[in-house]
């Protein structure tokens, strides 16, 4: 299994202000001093959240979604982020996954966040997305999908496992960092694997405030590349998937969890 060399961007962002922020993430890119695999950005990168979709959602051709494409393709890397997408009537908190040749795969969230009203404007998705890069096996979620092991519960069966990394994108508000920050090491813990979650920071257009603590966190818990908080800044780190095979071999937890389908999906 090859190393996988990962960017993130712990970002302030504009509010509703999608060409601003376009231009403030290629300025940031421009500080990379790493070949990334993949780059990581923040729920809802080009508006801020919760934003009016009625207003800021992009048809899945919109000028966020191409943008993505060209510099996917520049920088020869996956791009993930999440928007706002319109379609068929409806509005989606969606992430795309950019690859360089101009495919993508995309996850809506399932999880929308009921205590800012975001139920009553966008619509949940229903299919996990799994994908796979230079050969690890990764699934990517949004936000407030972290509060749900369930959704994101990794299963293994025969010395397979679903995925290898689990990715967050968020916009977390930092009264409540001390649940992200636990949460992000539940996860790794409980699925056996990496776990990244790449928060926001600065203020957004309704007042409230992010931290950011955006970090990578081995499948033992053990945080070993993390941000400043409340500071803007690009990460890079590389996962080793060696350390994780070990622990998988010596202690495979897998072999016992139980095994269940989520059968039914409520509206």
């Amino acid at each position: 299994m090859q190393d996988l060399n990962i960017a993130y961007l712990q970002a302030d962002i504009c509010w509703e202000n999608p060409q601003a922020n376009r231009d403030h993430f290629d300025a940031l890119f421009a500080s990379m001093n790493n070949r990334p695999d993949l780059i990581l950005l923040p729920e809802t990168f080009n508006t801020g959240f919760p934003v009016d979709p009625l207003h800021f959602a992009e048809h899945t051709d919109g000028p966020t979604t191409k943008w993505m494409k060209e510099r996917s393709a520049q920088y020869n890397a996956v791009i993930c982020g999440s928007i706002l997408i319109a379609e068929k009537g409806l509005f989606y908190n969606r992430l795309i996954w950019m690859r360089p040749d101009g495919t993508s795969e995309t996850y809506s969230k399932r999880h929308v966040f009921r205590m800012g009203g975001e139920h009553q404007l966008i619509e949940p998705g229903t299919q996990i997305l799994q994908v796979e890069l230079k050969g690890w096996k990764i699934r990517p979620l949004i936000c407030y999908d972290l509060r749900f092991p369930v959704w994101s519960r990794n299963r293994y069966n025969n010395g397979n496992w679903d995925y290898d990394l689990l990715i967050y994108i968020a916009n977390w508000p930092a009264v409540r960092s001390y649940p992200w920050k636990q949460l992000l090491l539940a996860r790794a813990i409980e699925n056996m694997a990496f776990v990244i979650g790449v928060n926001r920071v600065g203020v957004d257009g309704q007042g409230n405030i992010y931290s950011g603590d955006s970090c990578f966190v081995d499948a033992k818990g053990q945080s070993f590349s993390q941000s400043f908080a409340e500071k803007e800044m690009l990460v890079e780190s590389t996962l080793n998937f060696s350390d994780l095979l070990i622990l998988r071999q010596k202690f495979n937890v897998g072999l016992d969890w139980d095994h269940f389908k989520i059968l039914h999906l409520p509206s």
